[in-house]
């Protein structure tokens, strides 16, 4: 099971006084959205291939693989992102890598090398040939350099983004701060991201939803996606 998460009352209630009733997804054009699938790659969730693994990951991968659906049938973009290191990376992003013994360098970069077993997708999402493949070579995927997502996203008009994968407090977050900040409108899916422990996944989920934007369940999501729907296609 995905990890427990409610939102609690006080922070809602914080954010309320500050932007009132507004919720991202009752102003979602299902055209203009596209669900972003973090890092959900055998490096971050299978045994024995991890170098980081998250053992909670696994237990999202209904919930996006339903959200992925319900959005192409809506006729949004799904764009699934990874990882990729290479030995260049010990300089360009040094300042991570000095946070790694040699050893856990080496495990890093071996385990998100292109071609490598943990590079590979997790086996189970539902991936298909009209989706986005985005290779990152950050945490997040919107800041400069680290992908092409935002161009890919902004020449097929998208304004929103749902963010789900693994890890919440890192990749995840980073990157739905860094769309919000390129001016996406952007929502954190709570059961559709992964963290270490509850607490991690609670904490990244809350400071997000203070400033950056919303979080909705995948329930809440596909819920406004198929509400949308018809007034979409009237138009």
């Amino acid at each position: 099971m995905p990890h427990p998460f409610t939102m609690p009352p006080e922070v809602l209630d914080r954010v309320a006084k500050r932007r009132g009733n507004f919720r991202a997804l009752d102003r979602t054009d299902p055209r203009k959205t596209a669900l972003v699938v973090v890092d959900l790659q055998n490096a971050f969730m299978m045994p024995g291939v991890a170098h980081a693994l998250c053992e909670m990951a696994p237990s999202i991968v209904p919930n996006v693989n339903r959200l992925a659906e319900a959005l192409r049938a809506a006729g949004g973009t799904v764009a699934w992102v990874r990882t990729t290191a290479t030995p260049e990376c010990l300089t360009a992003w040094s300042q991570y890598y000095e946070h790694l013994t040699p050893a856990q360098q080496r495990k890093r970069i071996e385990a998100l090398a292109d071609g490598s077993p943990g590079h590979q997708f997790w086996p189970e999402l539902d991936i298909r040939r009209e989706d986005l493949i985005v290779t990152k070579l950050r945490y997040s995927a919107f800041i400069q350099g680290a992908s092409d997502l935002e161009a890919q996203l902004r020449a097929r008009g998208v304004d929103t983004a749902l963010i789900t994968g693994t890890v919440t407090n890192v990749c995840c977050e980073s990157t739905a701060r860094d769309a919000m900040m390129r001016n996406f409108r952007t929502v954190m899916i709570s059961d559709g991201n992964a963290a270490n422990t509850d607490q991690d996944h609670a904490n990244s989920l809350i400071a997000f939803y203070l400033t950056f934007g919303d979080v909705e369940t995948t329930d809440a999501a596909i819920e406004a996606l198929r509400a949308a729907a018809p007034a979409v296609a009237a138009e």
